[in-house]
């Protein structure tokens, strides 16, 4: 009866289009209230708990920091270096959409963040360069899941504050799989660019490559200085946040000066809105976690796959059906915080590496963010490219098997996430 409720209201709540926090709040109230017999001074509680970790506080400093970078120029700046680089191959713009937000993804550490910054420059000039829009929206859509990948990561922040794995090694483990993720998505708008004969800038010389390079500098420096503060052991990742912010803030308002010190309150209080939206989304799924932990589901799942088999390649295999299934339902972060643990048991139960698993698991569900009916990357797309979501889906199909593909590399050797965390901070450590 209680599961009945619980899920029941879920997914009424999904179909009448609420928002997912809302939808997990409401069906946790709903089970407390009709089933549990609990005074609902309960529900605070669990979402107190589920925010009440010290790694949490990275989040609201690596949103401001991308908040103040991205209010300073930086995306046009990002734009014009990609495109020296890779804009004279055929589909170049297409090319510097995803090489954009290669470089982008170590500033926002969010995709939604990544999809509007990049998407509002983008998804205009590909459509005035010729491009199918709704090929530019997808390609947006599907380039901007490269940003919780390569350092830094918000979701990779909350695998750590579940799990006890150290924030930086995830940071590192998630680094080659990203870089992995926008090639194969460059291979893939490359076919397509030559199959449909997309328009190509001509080459503009060393000396553009150059100066784009310096104008990007400062801002590329900000994953150097957020990478070297994790390696060097001297800061803890939530004092990194706090740099990169103060590093942001002097980029933005006395180098570039994209933005005043009347701009910098208001990027405040934007970034803190983001912030807190995230963490009460972080706090409410908790609470239906921990109703599901009380209801024995997670167990249940656990039983089950391993009553299956104990072959790890195929717990492998399974986990992987049931992560991309959630993905097209589930915000990423909820998803997280109420599957990661019980799956995490699973995963060590049969040997496998559990920051090898942390990072295929947030692969997974980055992938989801650009599948329907829930991937927030493609309405925020289709919206700045104002064409039917309808049409964005039919043209991401392309880079979907492709992500599809990486990951099953990611999953399958687990190298790709182990080498450079193990290379950086020793293996085991």
């Amino acid at each position: 009866m209680g599961i009945t409720i619980l899920f029941g209201t879920f997914i009424l709540c999904l179909i009448i289009g609420v928002p997912v926090a809302i939808c997990l709040g409401i069906s946790s109230v709903a089970y407390l209230v009709l089933h549990a017999d609990m005074p609902l001074v309960v529900f605070p509680q669990k979402i107190f708990a589920g925010v009440d970790s010290f790694v949490l506080l990275c989040i609201p400093g690596f949103i401001l920091a991308g908040s103040l970078m991205n209010g300073g120029g930086i995306t046009d700046r990002i734009i014009r270096f990609a495109s020296a680089g890779v804009g004279w191959i055929r589909g170049g713009l297409g090319l510097t959409n995803v090489a954009g937000s290669m470089l982008f993804a170590g500033i926002s550490g969010t995709a939604v963040a990544e999809a509007a910054s990049i998407g509002a420059v983008m998804i205009p000039g590909m459509k005035k360069e010729g491009y199918p829009v709704s090929f530019a929206a997808a390609i947006t859509a599907a380039a901007s899941t490269v940003g919780p990948i390569i350092p830094p990561s918000v979701p990779m922040i909350i695998v750590g504050a579940l799990s006890g794995i150290s924030v930086g090694r995830m940071f590192m483990a998630g680094a080659i799989p990203g870089i992995l993720l926008g090639i194969g998505m460059m291979i893939v708008c490359y076919f397509l660019s030559v199959k449909n004969n997309y328009p190509r800038h001509p080459w503009k010389g060393w000396n553009e490559l150059w100066h784009s390079f310096l104008g990007a500098f400062w801002a590329l420096m900000l994953t150097a200085l957020i990478i070297g503060g994790l390696l060097s052991g001297v800061v803890t990742p939530t004092e990194t946040a706090v740099l990169a912010s103060v590093y942001a803030f002097v980029v933005g308002v006395f180098i570039y000066k994209g933005i005043t010190l009347r701009d910098v309150p208001k990027i405040m209080i934007d970034s803190a809105i983001t912030s807190a939206a995230l963490l009460a989304l972080v706090g409410i799924a908790n609470v239906f976690g921990w109703i599901m932990a009380s209801e024995e589901i997670p167990q249940t799942i656990a039983k089950t796959m391993l009553a299956m088999t104990t072959n790890k390649y195929v717990i492998i295999l399974l986990i992987n059906i049931l992560l991309l299934i959630v993905g097209m339902f589930m915000e990423t972060i909820a998803a997280l915080i109420i599957l990661f643990p019980t799956l995490l048991a699973v995963a060590t139960g049969v040997g496998i590496d559990p920051i090898h698993f942390a990072t295929f698991a947030v692969l997974n569900l980055m992938i989801g963010l650009t599948t329907p009916p829930v991937g927030v990357c493609l309405f925020v797309c289709a919206n700045i490219a104002k064409t039917p979501l309808s049409s964005v889906i039919k043209s991401i199909f392309p880079f979907l098997v492709g992500n599809i593909i990486v990951l099953f590399l990611v999953s399958f050797i687990p190298q790709l996430s182990l080498w450079l965390p193990n290379l950086l901070f020793g293996v085991g450590k």
